[in-house]
C-alpha cells in the first residue's frame, strides 16, 4: 500500500545535521531526502502519558522539526512507572514542560509547542490545522473520538494507539489518503487510492462503549514497558508517513499480546453504507466544548453524536466528614454502610477502613442485587444510609445514581481516595 511523503524537503542538512542523523543516512529508504522531510515536518502529540513520554523522545531524536504536544496534566509519582520522559524532580510541573526539556536536552534543534490545554470541541480545530500529522495517546474514549472526529474532518493522517493492562492495538486512520501516483488523475491514480483506504477510527470502532462500562489505565493497570513498545511503532508510523517509506499501518490494526510475546495484525475496512466524514459541527459536538475525560464530549449512535444529557450531581459529603461519620459508627452514635466501587486490585494498594467493596460494573449490571447484598435494612426495617466512594469521585458518583435509582438512599464521597489520603490519612500511598 505505498503513500507518497507526507511532508516535501525542508533545506539541505548541515554538517552538524549530516553528523547527528547519520545513521537514517545510511538507509537507502530514507537517506538525506528522508532525514530533510522529518527536519520540515510538524507533528502533534496528544498526551505526555504512557504512549506519548516514548514517542515524543523518538520524534525528537529523528530530527521532526516542529513538535506540539496537547496534555493539561501535572506530573504526579505514579506516571514514573511507564512515562519515561519525566523524572521525580518532574513532579507537580505540567508535562509539557516536562516533555518540551527532555526533548530538547536531546536535540536542540526541535521547535516545541507547549500546548497547556484540555483539548475540546472548541479548541481542537484550530490546534490541528498547524500541523501535517496527529499522534493520539489519550487514554479516555471522549478525547479519542474528538481527535479523530476533527482529523477526519481536516484529511489529517492519525496514527493512534491503546494500551490495556498486558494489551495493546496501534493504526493508522485517514480520511483522504493520497494516492501513490500523487493525486494526477487517470486509471493508475485510482488504482492507487483502492490500495490506500479510507478508513477513521469509526470505521473499527463505531462508537465509544457506554460510560463505565471499560476501565481505565488508573483503574485496571498497565504495563510500564509496554507503553515503551507501542510508543516506538506510533514514533516510527509518524516517520514513515512523513518520509513516504515503507507500508503504513493503514487499513490495518497491530494488536500486541505483552504476556504471551504476540504481535497479531486484523484489516480495517470502510463500514458498508458508510457516510464521508462529517465536521464535527455536524456530528454534534458541544461547541463549548465539554471537557475531555467527561461522558459528554462523547459520540454516540452508528457515528453520529447527539449531545449527552447534563447528569445531576448527586448527594455528597467529603472526605472529612466521612471520617467524623466512621468515628461516630464506632462509637456506636451512627449507622452507615461505606461501598468501594473501586477494581479489587485497586483497594488492595489503599482502602478506606471499614468500606465493603463490590466493582462498578457490577454495581451498574444489577444495582438492584447491590441493594439487596449489602443488607441496608437494619431491624426495625428502617434502611441505612449508603456511602460510596472511588479512587476520584468520578466512578461512585456513576454508582450513587444507579442505587438511588434503585431504592437506596445513596451519598457519594467526593473526592474519593484521593481526598482522604489528602486530608485524613496523608500516611497512605496513591496511585
Amino acid at each position: 500500500m505505498p503513500l507518497p511523503p507526507l511532508v516535501d524537503p525542508g533545506p539541505p542538512l548541515t554538517r552538524e545535521q549530516v553528523q547527528l542523523y547519520s545513521r537514517h543516512l545510511l538507509l537507502g529508504q530514507l537517506g538525506e531526502d528522508g532525514q530533510r522531510r522529518l527536519r520540515a515536518a510538524r507533528v502533534l502529540v496528544m498526551g505526555a502519558g504512557g504512549l506519548g513520554a516514548p514517542a515524543l523522545l523518538y520524534l525528537a531524536a529523528a530530527g521532526v522539526g516542529h513538535v506540539g504536544i496537547v496534555d493539561d496534566d501535572v506530573v504526579d509519582a505514579s506516571n514514573l512507572q511507564r512515562q519515561v520522559i519525566h523524572t521525580l524532580a518532574d513532579v507537580g510541573r505540567p508535562k509539557v514542560d516536562s516533555a518540551a526539556e527532555k526533548m530538547h536536552a536531546l536535540n536542540p534543534e526541535v521547535e516545541v509547542t507547549r500546548h497547556h490545554l484540555r483539548l475540546d470541541a472548541a479548541n481542537a480545530r484550530d490546534i490541528f490545522a498547524a500541523y501535517d500529522l496527529v499522534l493520539d495517546g489519550t487514554d479516555n474514549f471522549p478525547t479519542r473520538y474528538l481527535v479523530n472526529d476533527v482529523c477526519a474532518e481536516l484529511g489529517l493522517p492519525l496514527v493512534w494507539g491503546s494500551i490495556l493492562r498486558f494489551d495493546a492495538q496501534v493504526s493508522v486512520f485517514w480520511s483522504r489518503p493520497r494516492p501513490a501516483g500523487g493525486g494526477g488523475g487517470g486509471a493508475d491514480a485510482a488504482d492507487a487510492s483502492d490500495l490506500a483506504p479510507a478508513v477513521t477510527l469509526r470505521d473499527l470502532f463505531p462508537s465509544p462503549p457506554p460510560a463505565g462500562t471499560t476501565p481505565s489505565c488508573g483503574q485496571a493497570g498497565v504495563l510500564g514497558a509496554m507503553c515503551g513498545q507501542v510508543g516506538s511503532v506510533m514514533a516510527t508510523e509518524a516517520v514513515k508517513l512523513i518520509t513516504g517509506t515503507g507500508e503504513p499501518l493503514l487499513g490495518r490494526v497491530l494488536v500486541l499480546d505483552a504476556l504471551s510475546s504476540r504481535w497479531s495484525e486484523l484489516p480495517v475496512r470502510p463500514r458498508t453504507g458508510a457516510r464521508p466524514p462529517a465536521t464535527v459541527a455536524e456530528l454534534g459536538y458541544d461547541p463549548t466544548g465539554s471537557p475531555a475525560g467527561s461522558a459528554g464530549a462523547a459520540c454516540l449512535v452508528s457515528g453520529v453524536a447527539a449531545p449527552a444529557p447534563a447528569l445531576a450531581e448527586p448527594p455528597a459529603i467529603s472526605a472529612a466528614e466521612l471520617a467524623e461519620r466512621l468515628t461516630a459508627r464506632e462509637r456506636g452514635a451512627d449507622d452507615f454502610v461505606l461501598l468501594d466501587v473501586r477494581e479489587p486490585a485497586e483497594r488492595s494498594i489503599v482502602a478506606i477502613p471499614g468500606a465493603v467493596g463490590i466493582p462498578l460494573g457490577e454495581v451498574l449490571t444489577d444495582p438492584e442485587a447491590a441493594v439487596h447484598r449489602l443488607g441496608l435494612a437494619r431491624p426495625g426495617g428502617v434502611a441505612r444510609e449508603l456511602l460510596v466512594h472511588c479512587r476520584s469521585g468520578q466512578r461512585s458518583a456513576d454508582a450513587v445514581r444507579a442505587l438511588r435509582d434503585a431504592g437506596a438512599r445513596a451519598i457519594n464521597v467526593g473526592g474519593g481516595v484521593l481526598a482522604w489520603v489528602e486530608d485524613v490519612d496523608p500516611a497512605l500511598p496513591t496511585y
